[in-house]
This record gives C-alpha cells, structure tokens and sequence, in this order.
C-alpha cells in the first residue's frame, strides 16, 4: 500500500487540476458578421414581388441562378452560375492559400473551430431563419439538422481531431522486427464539395469543418435550388478565418449549375458530393479523367421496422418525426415502414392520429408542423407516386391539412400522407420519395422484414425498434446499409465520431468520424530502422548478387523460420537459416584468403 500511495495521490490531484482547467473559458474572440441583407425586414424593393419560375425548364440557359422563398415564392434576387474558367480561377486561389494552411498549427485551427461555435451559439435564430426562408423547413427542423449537427462536428473535431492526424504506429510484423512502421497524414491540397439543398447550413460547414482542421483548402459548389442563404454562411467562415489569420481564398463558395460542378471536379485533388444517383456517375466519370478520389453520398430509401413488442405510441412518434423529416427540406428519412402484423392495427391508428394533428404552412408565418417543398414541380411527382399505389391497390387512412397558403406558393406544399394496404410492385416502395408519406406494411417474421428492407437498391441507412435490444441488434446486423439505429432514429448522425455513408445506389466512401477526418488526406505508409544506426539493412549473403547457389533454399528456411505453423519446424529452420550464413561466410573468408 506504502507503495501505491503516492500514485493515488498523483493521480486525484492530476484530475483536479483538469478539472480546474476546465473552469477557465477560452479566450475566443467575436466576429461580425454583416447580415443586413438576409434578414426579412430588409427585402429590397425591387426583389419584393412573387416569382413565378418556369415550368418544364430548368434556369440553366439563363445563366443566373434564381432564388426565391419557396413556401411564400418572394424573390430574393439571384446569383451568377459561374463558368469553367472563373471556376479554375476561384481553385487556383484556393490552391495558393492551401500551401500556407498546410504550415498551420492546430492551435490555430482549434481558434478557427472555437470563433465558430461562438458566433452559431449566439446567433441560432439567425442561422435557422435564413435556412428556413431559402428552402422553406420550419425552424426547429433547422435547429435540428443544421445547428446541432454543426456544433457536434465542431466539439468532436476540438476534442479528438488532433489525435486523428497525428502520426499512428502498427506493428511491423516479424520480417521488419527490426523496423518501424507508422502512418502519416498530409493534407491532399484542394478539396472539391457540390453539395444538395436540403441542409444548406450543415452541407457548407461540413465538408469544409473537416477540409480546413486537416490542413486543406475547399471549394463548395452549392446547389442551385438553396444558393441565397450560402453567400451568407460563407461570410461567417470567412470572417472566422480573417480572425485567426488565415490566409485569403482558403475557402470558397460558388453558384451555377452542371457546368459549374464539371470544372470543379476537373480541377481539385479530391471531390464530396451530395445529391442523387443519376449525378454521382456522372461526377465518377468525370473524376476518372483526373483520377481524384471521390466520395459519393447519394440519398437512400431507410426501412423503419417495427416489431410486436414496442410501445406502439412513442415509436409513432418517432416515425412520423421521421417521415416529417424527409418532407422536402431535410435528409432523406424513412421512407419505408414494415410493421409486425400483431400490432399494425393499432400502430397505424396511432400513426393515423398524430399526422391528422400536423399542419403545413409558411414556416415563420405562424406555428407549423411542416414547411413547404423546396424542389419546383416536386410536389406533382409526390401525387404521382400516390396515385400509382393507389392504381395498385393502396388505401389512404391519414393526411394532415394546411395552413394559410399564398396563392402563388400552393405548389409548394405537400400534406402528410399516409398509405396502408402497400407492397414493393409501388413505385412508392422503390423510388426515393424526398416527401411527407407514410407507406406502412405488414411482415409476419423478422426473417421477413429483413428481407424487405434488403429488396432495394438504396442502402444508407436503417431504423429498427423491438422491446429487446438484443433483437433489434439481430435485425439491424442482418440489413446492407451503411448507418443504423437500434430503437431510435438517424440518431448515428448525431455521434460525430461515427463515419456516415452508404453502399449500393446510396454511394460509397464516408464523411464524418475518423474516416471522413482522414479521406481528407494523403495517407502516407512510412518505415524505418528500429535501432540506427546500430543496427542496419543487410541483404543477406546467399541472395546478393551474384545469388548464390543455395539462394533459393535460404529464401525457403527463412519464410518457414518467420511463419511455419509449429514451433520445432520454425526452430529447426532458423538453424538451417544459420547453417547457410555461416557456410556462406566461411566460404567468403576462404575466398579472400587465398
């Protein structure tokens, strides 16, 4: 005990000293940021009238990029679709800046992450209002998806990002005992992002959170559908920037269209991308050309399972939170559900009663349940896909109703919907949805519901519930996806330290966690002498050159030596490996004698 004392003591007074430090607040400046042009009370007056877009046609050809509001269609001006060589132009300048940031310390990088966190702590309403007006999600919806997962990345990447970087060491096995192995990481350069509209806060400050810690520069290509609120964001990082110091042009935030994300691909050292199956090839093909690294997040069609043992009113809580989720601002959520017969009854009818309750309107005109669908003309393909399962043998038992819609924006708007009576010949069941319906279906066992939920070509993510952890964990290990949650929902997001990503349709690579951290560097294998100079590389004398005669039969004692499966055969060729270095010298003694 005399001996383990001191230790005890030293340790408790270690964590109290921690724990003091903790105390202390860092010294993190305030930034100010301009913003008198996306607040609502100062909409100009030639941008106060509706706008009507074109239907049938995209804006391509008129090479701006329009923005309105979608749930009230007020104009907000619009946004130069940059063309190929204004966008090598904006990488160059990245690229400059990049071999600067390179040099960056990570105190430095830590000061940008904290400047950060401080202005979106105090400045959330702000943030969530210019989401909500330029793709019409309600501001809790905002909260949800763009500030906290934003904040979660920052905290993760203060707390544990350095760890990550730094050099890692392995084991260097039993041919390079001598030897010493570690893994570095560099930073790639200039990372290229083309990201979707749904989350135009989280999809800006994500990729470049990671990009910038890692020592990289970034240039986002935001979607045409959410280009306004980007410009704004953009100045919160570029004034976080100014105020630690960084160089100018490390980060960048552009606007057009597919021309637009074409040049950038071509021109970066490695490129994200956000948004539908369709696109992704194509940015694969055009990477191929350059040969850069790519990661693919492209949209999913999640299984909710159910089973018969879960208290049926708090899991439809959580999936009509779900479903709501995927309504046309969020991520694409659940967008199956596969109930156990035992409980669908009175699952749906629960289900049915809460979305009766939920209204749809104008976000910041009033208290809405839901907001209005960002993508023109989307809510006509939301009817289609109703009325197929319909045609097919559906039954509509829920919708949610409206609030006080605008005349010019009723397009904009879709009511919650849910659909019984449904099965995988619906389009309903195989196509991504990005929209409020609810298709529930029966499965009798949980081999079944498995195999439901595999009859896809999406695979990004899953929910499963079940009154045993340990069955729900059995189903969820069963289901191809890239992302689960075992009586909870997209709740793997929200753990930052995790990689988010798919396979299948749903793409492949990862962002987030230490795999998204580091597929933003050059991953580096390095090897060296464990003990120089002492003890150096040798070839040994039977395989320099001229081999030897016996050259090929030291190679054989040595690989049995190093890896035989019992111990004698090792032994006795290790001394046949000795034999013929010491035969092999004597000879070489004799030689130089004579």
């Amino acid at each position: 005990m005399a001996f383990w004392w001191p230790l005890i003591v030293l340790a408790f007074a270690y964590a109290i000293c921690r724990f003091l430090l903790m105390l202390i607040p860092f010294n993190v400046p305030s930034i100010d940021v301009d913003a008198s042009d996306v607040t609502e009370g100062n909409q100009t007056q030639e941008n106060s009238f509706i706008y009507i877009p074109p239907r049938g046609r995209t804006q391509q050809s008129d090479k701006k990029v329009q923005c309105y509001e979608p749930a009230t269609m007020k104009y907000l001006g619009y946004l130069p679709a940059l063309s190929p060589s204004e966008v090598h132009d904006r990488v160059a300048q990245a690229r400059k800046a990049q071999k600067i940031w390179a040099k960056s310390s990570f105190k430095q990088r830590r000061q940008f992450l904290r400047i950060l966190l401080k202005y979106i702590i105090e400045h959330q309403e702000l943030i969530c209002e210019v989401s909500s007006r330029d793709t019409g999600k309600t501001m809790v919806d905002a909260s949800l998806g763009e500030i906290m997962t934003t904040c979660e990345k920052i905290t993760w990447l203060l707390s544990e990002g350095e760890k990550w970087l730094k050099p890692e060491y392995r084991s260097s096995g039993r041919a390079m005992l001598h030897k010493k192995s570690r893994v570095e990481f560099y930073p790639l350069g200039v990372i290229g992002a083309i990201v979707s509209w749904n989350y135009p806060f989280h999809n800006i400050f994500n990729p470049m959170l990671a990009a910038i810690f890692s020592g990289n520069s970034i240039v986002i290509k935001v979607s045409e559908n959410a280009s306004w609120s980007g410009l704004f964001y953009f100045r919160i990082i570029q004034a976080a920037l100014a105020a630690v110091g960084a160089p100018e042009n490390l980060v960048d935030v552009i606007t057009g269209f597919a021309e637009t994300g074409e040049a950038l691909v071509s021109s970066v050292d490695k490129i994200i991308f956000v948004g539908s199956p369709g696109v992704g090839k194509m940015i694969m093909r055009n990477a191929s050309d350059t040969l850069i690294p790519v990661t693919l997040e492209l949209g999913g069609k999640d299984p909710f399972i159910v089973c018969e043992d879960v208290d049926v009113s708090h899991v439809a809580q959580i999936a009509v939170r779900a479903v709501l989720q995927s309504s046309g601002q969020n991520c694409a959520g659940a967008e199956r559900f596969y109930v156990h017969r035992g409980i669908y009854s009175s699952f749906v009818s629960e289900v049915a009663r809460i979305v009766k309750s939920v209204s749809a309107g104008p976000p910041l005109a009033g208290r809405y349940d839901m907001g209005a669908i960002c993508l023109q003309e989307h809510s006509d393909k939301l009817q289609n896909l109703v009325n197929d399962a319909l045609d097919k043998g559906a039954d509509i038992v829920a919708r949610g109703s409206f609030g006080h819609l605008g005349e010019g924006a009723v397009d904009q708007f879709f009511p919650p919907t849910v659909l019984v009576n449904v099965n995988h010949t619906m389009k309903l069941m195989q196509e991504e949805t990005f929209g409020p319906i609810m298709p529930i279906m029966k499965f009798n066992t949980d081999e079944e519901a498995v195999k439901l939920a595999n009859d896809s070509r999406y695979g990004l993510g899953c929910a499963v519930f079940s009154g045993s952890q340990r069955r729900a964990r059995e189903i969820t290990s069963q289901i191809h996806c890239g992302v689960a949650a075992v009586n909870d929902f997209a709740s793997s997001y929200m753990c930052q330290s995790l990689p988010f990503g798919g396979v299948k349709d749903s793409g492949f690579g990862r962002f987030a966690g230490v795999e998204g951290l580091r597929a933003c560097c050059l991953v580096k294998s390095v090897v060296e002498d464990r003990w120089w100079p002492y003890i150096k590389t040798k070839i040994p004398k039977p395989i320099q050159y001229p081999v030897g005669e016996n050259g090929f039969e030291f190679q054989q004692s040595l690989v049995e030596a190093l890896y035989g499966l019992n111990i004698w055969d090792r032994l006795r060729a290790l001394v046949n490996v000795l034999k013929i270095l010491s035969e092999q010298h004597s000879s070489g003694s004799k030689g130089r004698n004579d």
